[in-house]
């Protein structure tokens, strides 16, 4: 069993930053990648950045150029920094990892993020 605790979300005015941080139970080199991923209300879950093991980051379109996915592999825990935000960047926001050896996927219970404009 995988337990991810996201933490940093809270509310922030247009054009502020926010740093979200995700600690993981166990060593992330178990897992192959992890990720943040934003729900908005209504909408379905969609992906914002992800990092694999070998260090490879992938990022949704809409927040290139503003946010940056890292990992301290010491401290187990991926951060998603979050700059130039946008009211429309408004969601609640998830941890998600994926076990190297199972393909399991696992999820933390979101933090909220609220862009006042």
């Amino acid at each position: 069993q995988v337990q991810l605790v996201e933490a940093g979300g809270g509310l922030v005015q247009a054009g502020g930053s926010l740093r979200l941080s995700c600690a993981a139970s166990r060593s992330i080199f178990t897992f192959n990648d992890m990720g943040w991923y934003l729900q908005a209300p209504g909408k379905q879950r969609e992906m914002v950045a992800t990092i694999t093991s070998g260090g490879i980051t992938n990022y949704a379109d809409s927040v290139k150029g503003r946010f940056t996915i890292s990992r301290d592999n010491a401290q187990n825990t991926v951060y998603l920094q979050m700059n130039s935000l946008k009211p429309e960047d408004s969601a609640f926001y998830y941890c998600r990892a994926r076990v190297r050896s199972t393909w399991n996927v696992y999820w933390g219970q979101g933090t909220q993020v609220t862009v006042s404009s």
